[in-house]
């Protein structure tokens, strides 16, 4: 049950005739005057007598300490009865648009997800104020939740995706200084739609190739709570050569690929540039996308495609969402 539906159940039960009564024990030491600070104690034993979660408690007072801190990055310290809702809109624009990493000073951004579970924190955190009569007005009342769906992925189109190949395949002829690793990583990402961790987890042990015809490789997990990303995929007989070659060049002992993930980003940025896509234009990302985009348009049924990208069915209804519409004409 959200918070909303929380306050909305007690309110039913209320005699307009008579004044509210508290949804849980007014908090001590706690006024319209008092700061932000003061409430984080009170406010996280109130969540615990709702029943909430460890990580709901721990989101929830994290998203008010983000206010603390938006305030204090102005300079300011308003009281909890201060706390106007024009206020808490522009903290929410400043999550999205404002807000920069202390060390890079870029900026941050906020995810869809976190943007939604952040209004629910303030929504929560004020109602639960108005509600206990620390506050005589509920500014968080009319600041809306709105949807805040994550823009559509990158992927390559055709003829991208053949530069590419064609440029890592001229890396791997080359008679000057042949290198298969290009062409062996982006074969297997637009074969596999693999994600980064997993390309990087993989052992040798891994990948069978006892049917050269049909290579195999075996993605595993070594946490049980991920056993149901563990799949099986299956590449096309070109693998196999450009891998033997790999594995002659390199000679990983257990790894597949015993480097850093940002070394293999580096394979991949300096293939797009030399392809004539540009730095950035590829990544472990986006060729997963690619990779599962292009399954689905040549007709894989959903429900393979799911199991080959190793998704749950929660996740997988707003994943195919979104590869349907990548995959529509004109894309």
């Amino acid at each position: 049950m959200t918070p909303e539906d929380l306050f909305s159940q007690a309110n039913q039960s209320i005699d307009p005739g008579k004044p509210p009564e508290p949804v849980s024990n007014l908090p001590q030491k706690i006024t319209d005057a008092s700061k932000l600070t003061a409430a984080y104690a009170p406010y996280r034993t109130y969540m615990e007598q709702q029943g909430k979660s460890l990580n709901t408690i721990k989101a929830f007072l994290g998203d008010i300490r983000l206010l603390r801190k938006y305030f204090a990055e102005k300079d300011e310290n308003p009281t909890l009865g201060d706390i106007t809702t024009e206020e808490l809109n522009a903290f929410l624009h400043w999550l999205c648009y404002e807000r920069k990493n202390e060390k890079t000073g870029k900026l941050i951004g906020c995810k869809p997800k976190s943007y939604a579970r952040r209004v629910t924190s303030i929504k929560s955190f004020f109602g639960w104020l108005f509600e206990t009569g620390v506050i005589t007005a509920n500014p968080a009342a009319a600041v809306v939740q709105r949807s805040a769906r994550a823009p559509l992925p990158t992927i390559l189109n055709p003829t991208e995706v053949d530069r590419l190949q064609n440029t890592a395949r001229d890396m791997l002829w080359s008679t000057r200084k042949p290198d298969a690793r290009p062409y062996l990583l982006v074969t297997m990402l637009l074969q596999t739609a693999m994600k980064k961790n997993e390309v990087m987890n993989l052992a040798l042990s891994d990948i069978d190739l006892s049917n050269p015809r049909e290579p195999v490789i075996m993605v595993r997990y070594d946490d049980p709570r991920y056993a149901h990303k563990e799949r099986k995929l299956f590449l096309r007989p070109d693998f196999t050569p450009v891998y033997k070659q790999y594995l002659r060049k390199y000679q990983p002992k257990e790894r597949l690929f015993e480097c850093s993930p940002r070394n293999l980003e580096y394979v991949l940025s300096d293939l797009a540039e030399a392809a004539g896509l540009g730095r950035g234009r590829v990544s472990f990302e986006i060729l997963r996308w690619t990779s599962a985009v292009r399954a689905y348009r040549f007709g894989m049924p959903p429900e393979a495609l799911r199991l080959k990208l190793g998704l749950s069915p929660i996740s997988w209804r707003e994943t195919f969402d979104k590869i349907k519409k990548l995959a529509a004409p004109g894309m």
